[in-house]
């Protein structure tokens, strides 16, 4: 389990750390930072697939993500007497920061701007300036297990000795997917695969043209794919080797007297929905928007194949109210297997989590256009030197 996420410089996180429970809720009012902080989470998701540059790319470049307020509020503009401004020097370098520390380690990587090079067309890709991975929640000079300093990488050795594992590697490459080897950084390959397996879904699609509105060929589908295109694959699955009974109880808990099928015509999967009081069940075209969205909530949380963490951005859109105390039960039942972070504006959703064992609420709000977060008791957090 996560015990600890930490963001700086991500656009108004200019500086978090969050205890994680094993239900974690982010709410918050539209622009407090919720989607960004969504997105940090992802982000670093993405190292260990190698996709952070891209990621970064795909939201403008690094600068344009950089934290765009001053370096430092000082008392007088935060008491409204000074107008904001910079300081004619800053005393830090510009960077964006991730990390994470869960039971075991923790890592956390450093991005900043490039050294321009004359002619080249990717002098605004940024540059992974630092990255660690560590043993324990907090890191510290005695129990880094692999660093990156630069382009050089140096990871402990059985004898407690460190060394140089690679001294070229280049600044759009992390360690975490270059520096990996079962027999001398097995702590590495360890922390990656785990890192491999977090699971996000923030677009399930229940548009008219949906793939999930659509008979599809299927094959054994453990994972609900992000954008919920193999759903009736998933569902079949789930139904074969998962909790049919907790899918049969969820579809109960939802729409009282009604149950969900999957249909095989020509070889093509399509998901049915008997409905009491009609002659013949829905096909998925036929479905509300609600109505599909809550399928695919159901077959991504009873995964049969549950991920270490499983994050929900919005998970109420499309939604009726009277879904929203089923789908806070189906998060807690999914909760039994993975570690959640939901992220939503419902208060219905946001409370009936809330009142569970082992969930945290963070209530992010704006100050000066920062991220702030009430969080009474902070976890030691500290980031690798450049």
């Amino acid at each position: 389990m996560l015990l600890t996420f930490a963001v700086s410089g991500y656009r108004s996180l200019r500086h978090l750390v969050l205890p994680l429970s094993q239900v974690n809720v982010v709410t918050g009012a539209n622009g407090s930072g919720k989607s960004s902080l969504y997105r940090a989470i992802r982000m670093l998701a993405d190292v260990a697939q190698g996709r952070a540059i891209g990621s970064l790319a795909r939201e403008g470049g690094l600068p344009s993500t950089l934290w765009a307020g001053p370096e430092a509020f000082s008392r007088e503009m935060k008491a409204g007497s000074a107008p904001i401004q910079g300081a004619s020097r800053r005393n830090n370098v510009v960077g964006l920061k991730l990390g994470f520390a869960d039971e075991d380690f923790g890592y956390a990587i450093d991005l900043g701007m490039p050294v321009a090079v004359p002619r080249s067309y990717f002098n605004l890709d940024p540059e992974i300036k630092a990255e660690a991975v560590w043993a324990g929640p907090v890191l510290r000079g005695s129990n880094v297990l692999a660093a990156r300093t630069g382009p050089a990488v140096k990871v402990l050795e059985e004898s407690g000795s460190r060394s140089h594992v690679i001294t070229n590697l280049q600044g759009f490459d992390s360690m975490m997917t270059h520096v990996v080897d079962p027999r001398r950084t097995p702590e590495v390959l360890t922390l990656r695969e785990r890192m491999r397996r977090w699971r996000f879904y923030d677009h399930l699609r229940t548009d008219q043209d949906s793939p999930a509105r659509r008979a599809q060929l299927g094959t054994r589908t453990p994972v609900l794919a992000s954008d919920g295109a193999d759903l009736a694959a998933a569902l079949q699955t789930l139904r074969e080797i998962g909790d049919e009974p907790a899918l049969d109880a969820a579809i109960e808990d939802a729409f009282p007297g009604s149950r969900v099928e999957v249909a095989i015509q020509d070889g093509l999967f399509d998901v049915t929905m008997h409905q009491h009081g009609l002659l013949r069940p829905l096909r998925s075209a036929e479905l509300s928007d609600g109505t599909l969205r809550y399928l695919l909530l159901v077959t991504a949380l009873l995964t049969p194949r549950p991920p270490p963490l499983l994050v929900l951005n919005e998970p109420e859109t499309s939604l009726h109210p009277s879904l929203l105390q089923p789908l806070a039960r189906l998060i807690v039942k999914a909760a039994e297997q993975s570690q959640i972070i939901v992220v939503s504006h419902a208060g219905a959703l946001v409370d009936e989590l809330a009142s569970k064992d082992d969930s945290t609420v963070f209530e992010l709000k704006k100050e000066l256009g920062e991220t702030i977060v009430d969080v009474p008791e902070p976890p030691a957090w500290s980031w690798p030197p450049r």
